[in-house]
């Protein structure tokens, strides 16, 4: 019998570490216990340089709401969350394009025990994602769809031709057009809303068409939602492959009302605790703000935010009241910020605001009147009111900062420097390396 169990428990391991699903054992506040290699493969990038010994805490950069989940679970037993899907970033260079999306499913077996299964499904979402483009756009025939406008552009995305429905559709004529840019219809559309003409057709030029969907503003300014479709031309193929002799452009005017799209985009781009930007959409506008400022010689800030102390917050006050920190912080933010300013939560309590025409010194200004603004946010918690504070740090775009990366690593340092000095203060990164206090 004894024979028998062992053999039986044999079989198991070995069916566990052969398993091509990460597996992985937990105490119900996320230590791990039993982890297969698979899983081990799929979190040590995220872990980064820290051990890996609670899951929750590898996970909260990523999907801080798991732990949520888990302790807001009532029942004794039973599925926490299935194939919820969590979009990461292997590795800590935050430039790195190579994104990939694990499905969770998180199972409550016991009251101290937890089981998690996680795969990676991001061929399987990158596909969904091309799919469902042709599907908007294809069924998008059969609505409230005026009639279809189609021009020309040449190899360097300029207009070159026109049908008359562009100019019924547009409300600029001709030679208006001609010679010009597709930008010249998004002028007053705000630019964290759409990719530039540019980089429309360098999307296009990599993979035979790009579709985009948005607003839109006609001659004298009227905005309409439209859907836009572009395809590259290819007439002469050499040995490289083909070679991009222009594209063709197909507008169309949707009259009908998309709710369901404006929320499903608010639900990919947004943090769903505090609704500010989430991590992924501001690298992803962090990455076209440094090429935009590159390409006009434009300044280019950002500011890296850390709540002080705020672990202590949840241990002492319960998550419920560190997630009510996090929104009174947001809040206490917003009225300080620029329309073209973008506050993002990058996980747990790290906060950055990517700032788009501003200096380093613009930067550290902004920065103190955040610093007040928190100190002077409130948070009710049982048994009292508490306090916030932050600490800063600060960097630019320059000469020896070039890339999203670059600003990312010098404005922690500077946080870091403003967390070593006491924190609740502001901290500059300087261009050759050295830090600067300046509240």
């Amino acid at each position: 019998m004894i024979g028998e169990l062992e053999l039986e428990n044999e079989r198991l391991l070995q069916f566990l570490y052969a398993c091509p699903v990460g597996l992985i054992e937990l105490s119900a506040d996320g230590t791990i216990g039993m982890v297969n290699p698979f899983a081990m493969q799929l979190l040590l990038p995220l872990a980064g340089t820290s051990f890996m010994e609670n899951f929750f805490d590898v996970m909260n950069t990523y999907a801080p709401e798991l732990r949520n989940l888990a302790d807001g679970f009532p029942a004794p037993r039973g599925t926490v969350c299935e194939n919820h899907r969590i979009l990461v970033k292997p590795g800590n260079d935050p430039g790195d394009e190579k994104a990939m999306t694990l499905a969770c499913t998180l199972v409550k077996l016991a009251p101290s025990r937890l089981f998690v299964a996680l795969t990676d499904v991001s061929k399987q979402v990158l596909q969904e994602h091309r799919l469902k483009q042709a599907e908007v756009w294809f069924a998008s025939l059969l609505d409230d769809v005026n009639d279809f406008a189609v021009m020309s552009l040449d190899a360097e995305g300029r207009i070159d031709a026109v049908n008359p429905s562009v100019l019924r559709h547009t409300g600029f004529s001709r030679a208006q057009l001609l010679g010009h840019t597709m930008d010249v219809f998004d002028m007053q559309v705000s630019t964290h809303e759409r990719l530039g003409a540019a980089d429309q057709i360098s999307e296009a030029r990599r993979e035979g068409w790009y579709l985009h969907e948005g607003w839109q503003t006609r001659l004298g300014g009227e905005r309409y939602w439209c859907q836009r479709l572009i395809a590259a031309r290819s007439e002469t193929e050499r040995e490289t492959g083909w070679d991009i002799s222009g594209y063709t452009v197909v507008m169309r005017e949707v009259t009908q009302q998309h709710f369901a799209i404006d929320q499903l985009t608010r639900m990919l781009t947004t943090d769903y605790l505090t609704g500010v930007c989430n991590r992924a959409r501001f690298f992803e506008m962090g990455e076209r703000e440094c090429l935009r400022a590159r390409r006009y010689s434009q300044p280019l800030a950002l500011i890296s935010i850390d709540l002080d102390h705020f672990k202590s917050v949840n241990d002492t006050h319960g998550h419920a009241a560190g997630d009510e920190a996090l929104k009174a912080f947001v809040n206490a933010c917003a009225p300080c910020l620029r329309p073209s300013d973008t506050l993002a939560r990058l996980g747990g309590e790290e906060f950055a605001v990517l700032l788009p025409s501003s200096t380093l010194q613009g930067a550290g200004e902004l920065a103190k009147r955040l610093l007040d603004a928190v100190y002077a946010a409130t948070v009710n918690v049982p048994g009292g009111v508490l306090r916030m504070t932050a600490s800063f740090g600060c960097s630019e775009l320059n000469q020896e900062v070039t890339n999203l990366k670059g600003m990312i690593a010098a404005a922690d340092r500077a946080l870091y420097r403003s967390k070593e000095g006491g924190r609740n203060r502001v901290t500059l990164a300087l261009s050759d390396q050295s830090t600067v206090a300046v509240g």
